[in-house]
């Protein structure tokens, strides 16, 4: 239903958690310009920098051309510089990832950031979140007078350009690797507005970290506001809106899913959002039911052509092909268009869209963290900010033009041209089917997926939850409610085997237990064995029994690697890790085959049918994607009707790419660090060149099955 306009779109304790006045409001369109910027501002800090981040690097070079002044470049070292320069205090807090992105990031990012640079800087991996869930607000704030907030990390794989030439020289990582195009968008505010965001990213570091920053007082230091960056607007409120999951006795904050849902169903003429993915359920309904009205808003979505790597267009893209599909279907007035910015005819590399950006009728502007995704609406912390404008002011026209220069970017024209394009017809999609054809464009985007695909891959409720799932729904997904038994006895064992398994992996992660079994604990022990004739029998077993107990995997294999090497260790944490999880497989099985044959009959659903059909990705899947401890995953395979022989090949190939990660090259780094020599950086680099192509082989077979 289509709200009218007798009231804001945004309204604090609804829809956002605050507004917030805001004496400019800057925009950065892409990663040059973002660095650059943050850069500028940080090296003007006189009390604190907070950043908050889904993923961050020390190595990133924020400038990439102009003179050099002297001063740091790299995101490290320029932390390290005005703490100990400044005495500035630098407070950076990134996702404790989960083992999946283990290749896209800096390894051993506690030595870049904590114990590489002054006392000052402290670094922190956030992991209080639910199962599942991550840390994905994307902020820089600077002595709580200036913040940035948007879709861009400070991280390896963002920087570049509005040109987005594909052979830009620049666009490389911090090893020197080029990557392919990359767009995002970040906000600059100030004001008011920047210290609420001081307050948000305290808010997270104190529940992170466990200590509480107060704001420093005192004379106020020089204006950090970055002077490559012009104000676009002045003296407007700035709407912020979160998401953060129910978690530790903090309520969960859905403002950002119902932020969108009004946003939505404000708009008169037209809808323009940027964003990663297209996903969210409740995004579908809302803009099916705007697209079936007679006198609906025209939708236009800017989309990446492919999302990130082979996993995410296997997973997410399958899933927006389904939401595509539908929204296609509801499309009665045929005022959808769904695009993808290509770069050349001549070149098959498009642009990866990162951006998280939504315009109502140049009434309403929002520059965010969230995606178009379920998690975004219900799991992740997210961090989002709106402008909304009045009838015929400059906030309207500043809109507008910030419209037309992200058309202009993707369509290869001027911002002029839109404008007048959009004279012409009054209509959106008219006026970029009237500018679309050029070598750069916005290409019609096609949604078609692989039946066999499409088949193998589950509904959002497993890829894309949008709330926390405990044992007992993971478990649904491969026993549905059907097959469960049906005495009190047999669900109280089941759930209370699964709980003290995910008890088990929750206690060595988080309490105490989890400080005393440290690694060098484990170093240690592993150390006593070295010297028995049966130490690989034992480390092996010892290997087993604690990843059935549920000790973190990760934790088990960088300390058999540090302690016997790299080779030796890795062989010890795969024939450990598979042991284990054979082990946990036949409890689960010798419980679960038998509850599904009494219980369900012939009643066998589609679900058991396909594991047993396609038993081997499944398992590989469920390797790779972190959706339930190591040890749960292994005991509900075993009552899934999964075949050993498949169980069992599915969890060699699905180990692999992260055993070999860890186990090669952690190795091979801390021996560059301990012993930097041409010999040890040429072994450091063989072994990437190793995962490399064995992560290409793995992509090549699952691409044949």
């Amino acid at each position: 239903m289509r709200q009218t306009r007798n009231r804001p779109i945004t309204r604090p304790e609804h829809n956002c958690w605050r507004k917030e006045n805001a004496g400019r409001v800057a925009i950065a369109v892409d990663g040059e310009s973002y660095f650059r910027a943050v850069r500028e501002a940080i090296l003007s800090a006189g009390r604190t920098v907070f950043i908050l981040g889904w993923d961050i690097h020390s190595k990133l070079q924020l400038v990439r051309d102009g003179e050099d002044d002297g001063l740091p470049r790299e995101l490290g070292a320029l932390l390290d510089f005005v703490a100990k320069q400044r005495a500035v205090d630098v407070f950076v807090l990134s996702w404790d990832f989960a083992m999946i992105y283990l290749l896209e990031r800096e390894p051993f990012p506690l030595y870049a950031l904590n114990w590489k640079t002054h006392s000052r800087v402290r670094f922190h991996m956030d992991d209080r979140h639910p199962l599942g869930a991550s840390q994905h607000q994307k902020l820089v704030v600077v002595d709580d007078a200036i913040a940035f907030c948007g879709g861009l990390d400070l991280s390896k794989w963002r920087w570049d350009t509005p040109e987005h030439r594909i052979d830009d020289e620049r666009r490389v990582d911090p090893d020197g690797k080029p990557y392919p195009p990359f767009h995002d968008v970040q906000m600059l505010v100030d004001g008011d507005a920047a210290a609420a965001l001081g307050e948000l990213t305290r808010e997270r570091w104190l529940r992170a970290t466990g200590d509480e920053i107060p704001v420093k007082n005192g004379a106020a230091g020089p204006d950090p506001w970055p002077e490559s960056l012009q104000p676009v607007l002045r003296d407007v409120p700035v709407a912020i809106a979160r998401t953060m999951a129910d978690y530790n006795n903090h309520q969960g904050v859905r403002e950002v899913e119902q932020l969108y849902l009004d946003s939505i169903a404000a708009a008169r003429h037209y809808i323009y959002i940027e964003n990663q993915y297209l996903t969210a359920y409740c995004i579908r309904e809302a803009l099916s039911s705007r697209m079936q009205e007679s006198d609906g808003p025209e939708v236009v979505i800017v989309l990446p052509e492919k999302t990130g790597g082979w996993l995410e267009q296997q997973t997410m893209d399958v899933l927006r092909a389904r939401l595509a599909k539908q929204l296609r279907e509801a499309d009665t007035g045929k005022r959808l268009r769904l695009y993808y910015p290509r770069l050349s005819s001549s070149s098959d590399v498009s642009l990866m869209v990162h951006a998280k950006v939504m315009v109502i009728d140049d009434m309403l502007l929002r520059v965010a963290s969230s995606n178009l995704s379920n998690r975004s609406m219900g799991l992740d912390c997210e961090c989002d900010l709106a402008i909304e404008a009045e009838p015929g002011s400059e906030t309207e026209q500043a809109i507008r033009r910030f419209r037309e220069q992200l058309l202009a970017e993707h369509l290869g024209v001027e911002p002029g041209q839109v404008n007048e394009a959009m004279q012409n017809g009054q209509s959106l999609i008219g006026a970029i089917e009237n500018l679309r054809g050029g070598e750069r464009t916005l290409q019609p985007l096609d949604t078609t997926i692989d039946p066999d695909i499409d088949q193998l891959v589950p509904d959002s409720a497993l890829i894309d939850p949008e709330r926390p799932m405990d044992a007992e729904g993971f478990i649904t997904h491969f026993v549905p409610d059907e097959h469960k038994p049906h005495t009190a006895r047999r669900i109280v064992l089941g759930v209370l085997t699964l709980a003290a398994l995910l008890g088990l992996a929750a206690a060595w992660r988080w309490s105490a237990l989890g400080e005393w079994m440290d690694i060098d604990w484990l170093i240690r022990q592993a150390d006593a064995l070295n010297a028995h004739p049966a130490t690989p029998l034992l480390v092996i077993a010892g290997f087993a029994v604690a990843g059935t107990l549920a000790v973190p995997l990760t934790l088990l294999v960088v300390a058999t690697v540090l302690a016997f090497g790299s080779l030796t260790g890795f062989f010890y944490s795969l024939v450990g890790a598979e042991l284990s999880a054979l082990l946990t497989y036949a409890a689960g099985q010798g419980a679960g085959r038998d509850l599904v044959r009494r219980y369900a009959g012939k009643r066998l659903n589609s679900i058991s049918k396909q594991l047993s059909q396609r038993g081997i990705l499944t398992i590989i899947t469920l390797r790779i994607v972190p959706v339930a401890p190591f040890a749960v995953i292994n005991l509900v395979a075993g009552a899934s009707h999964i075949r050993l022989r498949d169980f069992t090949l599915g969890t060699l190939l699905g180990l692999l790419p992260g055993l070999v990660a860890i186990a090669l090259f952690a190795d091979s780094l801390l021996h560059s660090i301990r012993d930097p020599d041409a010999g040890s950086f040429a072994w450091l680099i063989a072994v990437v060149l190793v995962i490399a192509l064995a992560t290409l082989w793995l992509r090549k077979w699952l691409r044949r099955r």
